[in-house]
């Protein structure tokens, strides 16, 4: 389990940069797109990266899910709680992606919460690992002299 938990919480990081690559794809798209007078509509080909993270989220809120309920069995030191921040920044960039539609502005907090997601997977992966660590009996690299 904790295998499972250190994979989810890893994939929450590549798939918070995919979505990135995805949207800045899909935004320099639309503007060269809009630059040679081409009208931008859902069927340009410039939507793709928008499209590609419009899937990502999907994908991130089930990983974000499926590492919730891993991290209850998983025996992690924190597991839970670096899963439930993991879980409580997608909600966060849910509620901020729907209201962006609305206010624009709201976008910021989209994207600083996105970099807050790829940090909070990758402490829930670094906290998994250290579980995974053989435990010793004296501190590596400490010398005992009688």
């Amino acid at each position: 389990m904790k295998a499972t938990y250190r994979v989810l919480a890893g994939l929450v990081s590549v798939l918070v940069a995919v979505q990135a690559a995805a949207i800045a794809s899909g935004t320099f798209g639309v503007l060269h797109s809009v630059d040679d007078g081409t009208p931008f509509t859902e069927s340009t080909d410039a939507n793709a990266g928008q499209i590609v993270h419009s899937a990502g989220a999907m994908a991130i809120a089930l990983v974000a899910v499926l590492l919730l309920v891993v991290s209850f069995f998983a025996r992690i030191e924190d597991g839970v709680k670096w899963a439930g921040f993991v879980f409580l920044s997608v909600v966060v960039q849910w509620v901020a992606a729907i209201l962006a539609f609305g206010a624009p502005v709201v976008g910021i907090v989209h994207g600083v919460n996105a970099l807050v997601l790829f940090g909070l997977g990758m402490a829930a992966a670094s906290a998994a690992k250290r579980s995974m660590r053989p435990t010793t009996g004296s501190p590596a690299g400490r010398s005992v002299s009688v």
